[in-house]
């Protein structure tokens, strides 16, 4: 039962049972269901309490709640921080424990509520609360009134308006302050379904701006008659909107200076109804407090009958309480209840109820074998009755939707004769009837659940108890008497809360990051992270890697990607092309990639041009301090128009980089140098000026270059001016954005004594944190990171050779999560860590290992709060520090210096080298893994494939009687002076055995794919027969026919790709065709292939004595597509495609580079670049011809030749000088078919104007 006792000191204390005295509170009954009431006489302000256990006793309390309420009924608990609702009390019963309030307490009583005590004791305390007299001015509304305040316009501060009120209500709607003007623009602070909206509304649209119109909704469950603080401040263009601790700051871009608004504030509702043309709104029901407008007292003004206020209805100056009891059923095994209706021949039971729960068994009757019963329960948001008899369900109908919202609906259940009527928020069309046959009768209802006695349930539901609050229940049309319940009375309960509704809004503050969205049970929120691009209980961690650095060392080619360059931070992912060669490039683009050209532009009068990138600025200059170098190229194309005036020294273009700043020195030169490239190197045509546009002449020039200094990219506008004169004209065009590497990706640091840490600030991640990083060693143990608080922390370490563990306090107790691995991980090689801790759950994961995770408890600490430096590689005690490396260290998405901190450590040491041992894996196909400082490099070298991981097919059309001969004897002279390319083969040397990989393409039969000679007579061939039947021919003896050995499951000239595998082990041959079953052969001809000569691909144009077969098969060649060839560690496609300088091979026929091994078969070759020639030898570089032809074997046909090719020269020099650039230009366009008209048109006059001067120079020829 409650104790009221009251005690007011002259130091502003307050002693009920004061701490140090003798005796105490101690109820007859230690159970939960116990408090101590307090009444100070009046609404106080409370900042700080103490308690102590029972004078030379055992009793004390371990825990307990607090409570407030103005009038002593509807109770409010105090929380502490967003998510502690208990206080820690006492150990024992003489020590004061002393909580100052983090926000102080306005109410008139107080209530005590203990939750655990003493096991060997019973519940006693001492209370003491401290505090001072609280003043206000309060006024009241009925829903029907409204306040006006009339102020003179000569008090407005134009750069700063002030509002400041309490309100409590028990409505859900209603206007709390309403401002207007004359063509419907307004300002209207507005309560809807609980949650406040500021609303600032620009009546004419058609004058105004369509974005000049804001609406901000805070708050929520606002309608529970307890105070709310409400702040709106305007500075400026800045507004802070303020409910309650929670603010949203906003920047009015013009709105309020294009208000037009009356000298007048209404509170409580509006004086004319839908004066603007569109409220009508409800006015508001309940009290307001404190009422200030720019420091004036606006309800002392009503008070004292000021003529500035004008009264609207009937308002007093007092705060009735509306006396609603409200109850709490506080898990799902609370239960009430109450006497029904036993003896009567009808049933009415009515309530209203609110939670966020979508199922609950809300009411149900008591079994009966005698009559039926019936089940009353929320699912999926909905009312539902179950009406049943004893085995078997009669009917089933449902009410109303979504009611699972937080806000308050009404019930009303009728149950008469053989008539049911459901009806839920008093609303026809969310109403149900049914006709029953069977009579319905309770003489007892249970309400929100039901007791249980061991295994069985009284009512016998599968559904779970309701969580969340009720009121207004009436049974029989008879309000319920809680108190009288509370007091035992009547009736019967468990688990309940009565005369408090203790629903909380869990979705605010919305934990939730990056747009994730909150949806809440009782207990505990989620968010639904879909479309955010981050994962994760809070959707804090992101999906994508931060570069496209980060992706190549994934194994990803090139290609599209999304980066999200600042990590779990506040900005989001972006796609960017991600160009995959040895440097990793990224590339933005933007909204005007063409060449445009400009005419009649002046200082008055500029070409202006704005560039738009498919990234915000933001993200674009997190990309940029990422990277290890940006570049724009530009190119400015000039006639008659200048870039810089040098009478004024004025410039006449410029351009506008990332921060605002305006640039006027252009592509290839320096900042603040005002200079072109040409300026620098001092190439310009005209020496007298730094750029070639300045030189003002009546022909086209340019001054195009790279643009490389980081802090200016991206070039965001461009402007012209000087284009006006006769004949005078300008163009330009703008390149991607172009940044290479990642400088945080390999940024290390080397660990070399246990005692050797690095330091950084205090890392801050009260809510939220994620730690990031790779790590090797050879050590069993150490500390990767630690940071300490004056209570919390946060570690992560290497507890042994196979286990990581991250261990943090956020005030609930030390907690560890640990990731244990079946491998070890101190094996020298790298391994990733990720660990994050926000306030659902913290996670670790290592490697590739499925994620640990450890739920928060769901009332518990949630703040992380940490003081120290941040301890890297060791900890504050120089204990227990780690040897070895740590790399790409990332906290809340942001990379650590760790190199530039290791050069002024001692015992760490910057970098850290060793990179292939982990990544060598992502060197294919037989490329070798090679070590940089910052990384690693796959050498291709030996491999037939290219591209930085080895992983790009070299592949090749082959046409009509093409042949690529590589030559092993050349290769042998050649290497012997060269260790550009050291050979496994020499002339001399005998093979026991043959690797050859290679893929192929056909529909021709029969077709030669290979085929290597040998000074001795000796082959091998492997041809497909005119079945399309594949063959593998050996001639390993001069003396004996071929071996010769078949593979038939199916045609491979079928115009698919094929794979095919050869393995030679002596006298064992394996073949694997298409990765399936690896067939093998035995060799009867020899086992040494002896003084090999040369390989083939296509045709044999030598003469050589091979079998008839062979012949055949030569006689075609081959038509197709040859891709990846490789034979031992010779790749003779790639050598003549790519490597003709240094590789002696021999090209002739139609030979064609295509990615033919990539594609479908009804693909191949429709992405061909094609290059026709005779007797050539080099590499080929797409779009390239091929070029230093090999020597004909005839020197004296090779003399006539070049004889006759010069008198050809002599002859036709000048018609050959004319047209090559117009040729030239012709090429050109064919690779760019796209390209705008006017970069078309500037290309023909360019090529005419070069023509035209270079023919000039030619007369004399």
């Amino acid at each position: 039962m409650p104790i009221h006792h009251t005690f007011l000191s002259k130091n502003s204390s307050y002693f009920f049972f004061p701490r140090g005295g003798a005796g105490g509170w101690s109820p007859l009954v230690s159970n939960k269901y116990q408090w101590l009431q307090i009444d100070l006489g009046e609404r106080t302000e409370i900042t700080a309490v103490a308690t102590q256990g029972g004078y030379g006793s055992s009793d004390w309390v371990t825990s307990y709640l607090l409570m407030f309420s103005d009038s002593g009924r509807n109770w409010k608990q105090y929380r502490q921080e967003e998510s502690i609702w208990a206080f820690s009390g006492n150990t024992n019963a003489d020590s004061v424990v002393y909580y100052k309030l983090q926000h102080s307490i306005k109410a008139r009583f107080l209530r005590f509520i203990p939750l655990d005590w003493n096991p060997n004791g019973r519940i006693g305390m001492r209370i003491e609360v401290y505090g001072c007299t609280y003043r206000s001015e309060v006024v009241g509304f009925d829903g029907k009134s409204c306040l006006i305040y009339t102020f003179n316009k000569k008090l407005i501060n134009a750069l700063k308006d002030v509002i400041s009120l309490k309100f409590k209500t028990m409505q859900s709607d209603g206007i709390l302050l309403h401002r207007e003007g004359q063509n419907g623009d307004h300002i209207t602070m507005e309560l809807t379904k609980g949650k406040l909206s500021l609303l600032i509304n620009l009546g004419d649209t058609k004058t105004h701006p369509s974005n000049a119109q804001v609406n901000i909704t805070l708050g929520s469950l606002l309608d529970d008659q307890h105070w709310h603080s409400v702040l709106i401040e305007h500075f400026n263009n800045q507004v802070n909107f303020t409910v309650d601790k929670h603010t949203h700051h906003f920047h009015a871009k013009g709105e309020f200076s294009y208000l037009d608004l009356d000298y007048e504030l209404s509170f409580g509702g509006i004086p004319v109804p839908g004066k603007s043309g569109i409220l009508s709104r409800r006015n508001f029901h309940g009290c307001f407090e404190n009422i200030y407008y720019n420091g004036v007292n606006i309800i002392d003004l009503a008070r004292r009958h000021k003529s500035q206020i004008y009264i609207v209805g009937n308002m007093s100056f007092s705060c009735l309480e509306p006396q609603v009891v409200p109850v709490t059923f506080l898990s799902s095994s609370s239960f009430l209840a109450l006497p029904g209706t036993s003896g009567q021949d009808e049933v009415f039971v009515s309530f209203q109820f609110r939670t966020w729960n979508k199922e609950g068994l809300l009411l149900s009757s008591k079994l009966h074998h005698s009559s039926g019963g019936f089940l009353l329960y929320l699912s999926d948001g909905r009312v539902k009755i179950n009406l049943h008899k004893t085995g078997r369900v009669m009917s089933d109908i449902a009410a109303g939707a979504g009611l699972n919202n937080g806000q308050w609906h009404s019930v009303s259940l009728s149950i008469k004769r053989n008539r049911i009527s459901l009806r839920v928020d008093n609303d026809v069309t969310s109403s149900a009837h049914a006709f029953i046959p069977l009579q319905i009768y309770s003489d007892v209802f249970y309400f929100g659940g039901c007791p249980s006695n061991g295994n069985t349930s009284e009512c016998n539901t599968s559904s779970g108890g309701f969580q969340g609050c009720m009121r207004l229940i009436s049974i029989g049309n008879k309000a319920v008497d809680m108190i009288s319940i509370q007091q035992n009375g009547f009736g019967n309960f468990s688990d309940l809360q009565i005369d408090l509704c203790g629903i909380t809004d869990r979705c605010l503050p919305n934990y939730c990051e990056h747009g994730g969205e909150c949806s809440q049970s009782w207990n505990s929120f989620h968010c639904n992270c879909a479309n955010t691009g981050y994962r994760g209980a809070t959707c804090h961690y992101p999906i994508y890697e931060q570069s496209c650095e980060a992706y190549k060392h994934r194994g990803n080619t090139s290609g599209f990607y999304n980066i999200d360059s600042d990590g779990s931070g506040p900005l989001g992912p972006f796609l960017v092309y991600c160009n995959m060669t040895d440097a990793t490039w990224t590339i933005i683009q933007h909204n005007s990639t063409n060449l445009t050209r400009v005419k009649s532009a002046n200082r008055e009068n500029p070409h202006t041009v704005f560039f738009k990138y498919s990234a915000s600025l933001d993200q674009l200059q997190a990309t940029i301090n990422l990277a290890d170098h940006c570049e724009q190229e530009l190119a400015y194309y000039c006639k008659k128009s200048r870039l810089l005036d040098k009478s004024d020294g004025m410039p006449l273009s410029w351009w506008i980089g990332r921060t605002n700043e305006t640039h006027t020195y252009w592509g290839g030169s320096l900042p603040a140098v005002q200079k072109c490239a040409c300026g620098l190197e001092g190439s310009c045509i005209d020496s007298q000026h730094y750029c070639n546009c300045d030189a003002d002449r009546d022909e086209w020039t340019n001054d195009t270059g790279f643009l490389s200094y980081k802090d200016h990219l991206p070039v965001t506008e461009i402007v012209i001016t000087d284009t006006d004169r006769p004949n005078s004209e300008a163009a330009y065009k703008l390149g991607p954005l172009l940044c290479r590497g990642d400088r945080t990706f390999w940024n290390s640091a080397s660990f070399n004594t246990e005692t050797s840490y690095l330091h950084f600030p205090t890392f801050h991640g009260e809510l939220s944190a994620d730690v990031s990083f790779f790590f090797k060693t050879t050590a069993s143990s150490g500390v990767f990171l630690e940071n300490l608080g004056i209570q919390d922390f946060i570690r992560i370490e290497l507890q042994s050779p196979s286990e990581v563990v991250f261990s943090f306090d956020v005030g609930n107790g030390p907690s560890e999560v640990i990731v244990q691995s079946r491998h070890s991980l101190n094996d020298n090689q790298w391994h990733y860590v990720k660990a994050e801790r926000n306030v659902k759950e913290a996670s670790l994961q290592i490697d590739q290992l499925p994620q640990r995770s450890h739920s928060a408890p769901p009332d518990g600490h949630i703040r992380l709060q940490l003081n120290s430096q941040l301890f890297v590689g060791g900890t504050a005690s120089r204990q227990k520090g780690f040897l070895g490396c740590i790399r790409s260290l990332r906290l809340n998405g942001m990379a650590l210096d760790l190199e530039e901190r290791a050069k002024i450590t001692p015992g760490v040491e910057p970098g850290c080298p060793g990179h292939c041992s982990s990544y060598g894996n992502l060197c294919h196909n037989g490329g070798k893994c090679r070590e940089k400082y910052s990384g690693f490099s796959c050498d291709c070298s030996f491999s037939a494939y290219a591209g930085p991981f080895c992983k790009k097919e070299i592949s090749a059309y082959f046409w009509t009687g093409t042949s690529v001969t590589y030559n092993f004897q050349e290769y042998y002279t050649l290497a012997k002076n060269s260790s550009s390319h050291a050979s496994s083969f020499y002339a001399d040397m005998t093979l026991t055995r043959e690797e050859i990989t290679f893929a192929f393409r056909t529909t021709r039969t029969p077709s030669l794919l290979l085929y290597v000679s040998s000074f001795y007579k000796e082959y091998l061939s492997v041809i497909l027969t005119r079945n399309g039947s594949l063959q593998v021919r050996y001639k390993l003896d001069s003396h004996q026919d071929p071996d010769v050995f078949s593979i038939t499951f199916k045609s491979m000239a079928d115009g698919q790709l094929q794979h095919v595998k050869i393995n030679r082990e002596e006298e064992k041959l394996f073949v694997e065709v298409n990765q399936k079953e690896r067939m093998k052969f035995i060799l009867s001809s020899g086992t040494e292939f002896n003084a090999i000569k040369s390989l083939t691909l296509g045709k044999i144009l030598e003469n050589s004595d091979v079998d008839e077969e062979t012949m055949k098969a030569n006689s075609q060649g081959f038509v197709g597509c040859l891709s990846s060839v490789q034979f031992n560690h010779i790749a003779p496609l790639k050598a003549a495609l790519h490597h003709s300088s240094s590789a002696p091979v021999i090209v002739k026929g139609r030979f064609t580079e295509s990615n033919c091994g990539t594609l479908t078969g009804a693909d191949s070759t429709s992405s061909e670049t094609t290059h026709s020639f005779a007797d050539h030898s080099g590499p080929i570089d797409e779009g390239k011809p091929l070029a230093n032809a090999i020597r004909s074997d005839s020197a004296i046909i090779g003399g006539v030749i070049a004889v006759v090719i010069f008198i050809l020269l002599c002859i036709t020099a000048i018609a050959i000088r004319i047209y090559k650039k117009s040729i030239y230009s012709k090429n050109e366009t064919k690779g760019s078919e796209n390209e705008d008209s006017a970069e078309s048109a500037l290309k023909s006059e360019l090529s005419m104007q070069n023509t035209a001067n270079e023919n000039q120079k030619e007369y004399f020829f």
